[in-house]
């Protein structure tokens, strides 16, 4: 069983079950219910297609995320004229798992989903010793003490390096 709807200028084939990404929708907060009424084609057996006559087709569907997709660069060049431009654009997109697909009097339904539950990680540990915590000190120990007599130091080695070549 699938159906063919129009959706954001595009058209998509799906069945129930599905995980679909298609245009933004204007949903608002998302995790929400969603219907398409622009069903094209309908089949409900194999090998068999149906056009749905005015209203007779109902998709329904649910949020699943929202979100951007990958950035896509677009580089504007024109020889001999020093013109480069560069664009980066990520288009907004809407994951929609559809539940139902109502045609004809038969309805054909998903299968209820279980969303499995994430445990965040459990964070390593540190190991308090104090000798630990000295290497730390000793590390960052005032570093800001001896800084400008560095820096002046770096300055003549620089200067020494880069006093050009000599002619032979």
């Amino acid at each position: 069983m699938y159906a063919v709807i129009r959706t954001g200028g595009k058209q998509y084939r799906v069945a129930p079950g599905e995980v679909v990404r298609i245009e933004k929708l204007p949903a608002g907060d998302g995790k929400g219910k969603v219907e398409f009424t622009d069903v094209l084609a309908v089949s409900a057996e194999d090998g068999k297609i149906g056009r749905p006559q005015g209203n007779g087709a109902l998709v329904s569907g649910q949020v699943v995320e929202e979100g951007r997709g990958d950035k896509i660069l677009v580089f504007h060049y024109k020889r001999k004229k020093q013109y480069k431009k560069l664009q980066g654009h990520r288009q907004p997109f809407t994951s929609v798992r559809i539940t139902e697909i109502a045609f004809d009097g038969q309805k054909f339904s998903a299968p209820e989903l279980e969303v499995p539950v994430k445990e965040p990680k459990p964070k390593k540990a540190k190991p308090a010793t104090e000798e630990g915590h000295a290497k730390h000190e000793k590390k960052h120990a005032a570093p800001h003490a001896k800084a400008g007599h560095k820096k002046a130091a770096e300055k003549k080695a620089h200067a020494k390096k880069s006093g050009g070549k000599k002619k032979k």
